[in-house]
């Protein structure tokens, strides 16, 4: 039965897949990561008022010119391309020997930074234009008022978009197996090669990655409610305190006797 070689697959070849998806998840939160951080820096520059005139406009653009460039390089290509001449470019053009782990986090790195460049200038342009005119009237500059009112309400509206992004680079960290970096599916296909049984080595595959993605996902759904707070609130001065359902009661009660 199909089932039970399933299950000696999984029995003999554990430690092979436990490996590949510790790999496949410590690039992919580390990619993320300094993805969401390269994305916000360069969100930020892209939404910076381009002064009038003067040498401070010139730079200004040839940033911009020189961001663009490397948002639409990198989200215009797949990332099976860049990873092969990155890890292979730069051996041959720079000298520079890189390891394929280390190659593959820089390369899930740069690419996850291109989408959410974008995905955080849409979360800033998506924000009221009164909002940042009245940081400007109180003498807050760019940076302050990114920094304290912009950037807060952004990240929270972007956690989905990034959630999302944490995902596709869960997956998307297979085809760094052309550089011979051992993730989930490089350690799959070593399985497979080992005891010729192709579909059940990558069904086990398949579940590993559905486990991974679905935990990560019901994660970051709960961390979203946690941000969004208690949806019931009742107003004491200037504090802002949950209403539970005893509160709601007492208080209609206190109210249909006062009639």
């Amino acid at each position: 039965m199909e089932f039970d070689i399933i299950v000696k697959t999984v029995t003999k070849y554990w430690p092979m897949f436990i490996r590949g998806a510790g790999v496949t998840l410590l690039i992919s939160i580390i990619g993320t990561i300094i993805g969401s951080i390269i994305g916000l820096l360069i969100g930020v520059i892209r939404t910076i008022p381009m002064p009038e005139r003067g040498f401070r406009k010139i730079i200004l653009k040839v940033i911009n010119t020189i961001l663009s460039i490397y948002v639409e390089v990198f989200r215009g290509t797949p990332m099976i391309v860049q990873a092969m001449v990155i890890y292979y470019g730069s051996k041959q053009a720079l000298d520079i020997d890189m390891t394929p782990l280390l190659a593959g986090i820089f390369i899930v790195s740069i690419n996850t930074g291109a989408y959410m460049a974008e995905i955080v200038r849409g979360g800033i342009i998506s924000i009221d234009k009164g909002q940042f005119e009245a940081a400007h009237a109180i003498g807050m500059s760019h940076i302050q008022t990114m920094l304290n009112v912009v950037l807060p309400q952004v990240i929270r509206n972007i956690l989905p978009a990034t959630g999302n992004e944490f995902v596709i680079n869960i997956k998307d960290t297979s085809v760094l197996n052309v550089i011979a970096v051992t993730e989930l599916f490089f350690q799959t296909k070593s399985v497979a090669g080992i005891n010729y049984r192709y579909f059940e080595a990558f069904f086990v595959a398949s579940v590993i990655y559905f486990v991974m993605t679905y935990t990560v996902t019901r994660i970051l759904r709960y961390i979203e409610r946690k941000i969004d707070g208690p949806e019931n609130y009742i107003l004491y001065a200037n504090q802002m305190q949950v209403e539970t359902p005893e509160d709601a009661l007492m208080r209609e009660q206190k109210y249909k006797g006062s009639i």
